[in-house]
């Protein structure tokens, strides 16, 4: 890298602390003051930095727009895929990727089971949002004036004995999950399907989507389904990661968990 492109770049973290005058940033940067004020013009130039009228300079709303661009412009599901793929030959285990968008939670991407007998999904289809783990997930990060006002328009099927009854089991159910970080589907929408769900999670902490893994509970019980939390809960870790832009120690990596369940 550049001497130029490191000291520009290097006073973005020193403003990121405040706003810094001339001769702070200088003095960061160990270079003379004339050398500190050509590069904030040319960032100034730019919007990345702002200066005030006191004369201190500030991170710029260019800055600021440009990283919500980049946030935005993620495919979640590009990033995500590998880390399905690699969950998926560790369990055997159908995996999902859910969202929430408007009022409805759909599947975005799945890795299929290798057993022969399995739950039927689909790409695009939305899910059960009263009862899906991964539903809870996303249902159970919205604010709470929001979270309550979604809980009380929706219907409340019932599909199984299991299925939530109605608005305020559902937001009792959302509270555990929001304090747990974690949820489960054990029959809810299908009797012989259970499911354990863990969210992917944005820079900021929001959840922006969630990963589950099912099965029918002719091949794995709910109990047996729930000891793969851990490996799930490194796979949402390792996607959030990357979709966040943050390196995770190599032992949170969900490849290097030495559990493969092979069908």
């Amino acid at each position: 890298m550049s001497q130029t492109v490191d000291r520009a770049l290097s006073i973005l973290p020193l403003l990121a602390e405040g706003p810094a005058n001339l001769e702070q940033v200088a003095g960061r940067l160990g270079v003379h003051k004339s050398t500190a004020l050509r590069l904030l013009r040319t960032l100034h130039e730019h919007g990345i930095v702002y200066r005030q009228q006191d004369q201190r300079y500030r991170l710029g709303a260019r800055l600021f727009a440009l990283a919500q661009q980049a946030v935005e412009s993620l495919d979640i599901r590009e990033i995500a895929h590998p880390h399905l793929v690699a969950l998926n030959e560790k369990c055997g285990h159908t995996v999902h990727l859910a969202v929430y968008e408007e009022d409805e939670v759909l599947y975005i991407d799945k890795v299929e089971s290798r057993y022969p007998v399995r739950m039927y999904s689909r790409i695009g289809k939305p899910v059960a949002i009263t009862v899906a783990a991964v539903a809870k997930l996303l249902l159970a990060d919205l604010p709470e004036p929001e979270r309550r006002a979604v809980a009380e328009r929706l219907d409340y099927p019932a599909y199984t004995a299991r299925s939530t009854p109605n608005a305020r089991a559902f937001l009792k159910e959302l509270a555990a999950v929001r304090e747990q970080g974690w949820a489960t589907d054990f029959g809810g929408h299908e009797e012989s399907i259970n499911c354990v769900g863990a969210p992917v999670r944005g820079p900021d902490g929001r959840v922006v989507a969630a990963c589950s893994v099912s099965a029918p509970n002719v091949v794995v019980s709910s109990d047996e389904l729930l000891a793969l939390l851990p490996l799930l809960r490194r796979t949402a870790e390792a996607i959030s990661a990357e979709y966040s832009g943050i390196s995770l120690p190599a032992t949170v990596s969900p490849t290097n968990s030495p559990t493969k369940v092979m069908p």
